[in-house]
């Protein structure tokens, strides 16, 4: 991804901002420019998710490398939000007490670094509701 689109999208992770056709009532998550279904026939408009779901499914993540090495075990779950759309991320709870169902909410965290003296990334996390 260039720097300049990088810089771009930061409102869509930051804000967990999508997209909805209003012509099928799908909801998109990254967003899209145009709807799968209805194509050139559906209208586009931006939309901010709730930020609350269910756990779909998870992984419990126990050897990583590079930046996530310190994190293991951490769960990589796909979160189904409330208007439908389904998204893999990192869930902050205790391994054991993760479970399918499982309803969670967006958090706000660091996601990473670019090293000692680098830009720090920020955005969208889940945690138990």
């Amino acid at each position: 991804m260039s720097v300049a689109r990088f810089w771009r999208k930061q409102q869509n992770r930051y804000n967990l901002i999508g997209t909805h056709c209003t012509t099928c009532g799908k909801y998109f998550y990254p967003p899209r420019a145009f709807c799968p279904d209805c194509r050139r026939d559906g209208k586009i408009v931006d939309h901010q998710f709730k930020g609350t779901g269910k756990v779909v499914t998870y992984s419990i993540i126990r050897s990583s490398s590079g930046d996530f090495k310190l994190l293991t075990p951490y769960v990589l779950a796909i979160i189904e939000l409330d208007e439908g759309s389904r998204l893999t991320t990192h869930l902050i709870c205790d391994i054991d007490k993760v479970k399918i169902g499982m309803p969670v909410k967006r958090v706000f965290r660091k996601l990473g670094e670019e090293g000692s003296s680098g830009a720090i990334h920020y955005g969208t996390k889940f945690v138990p509701a």
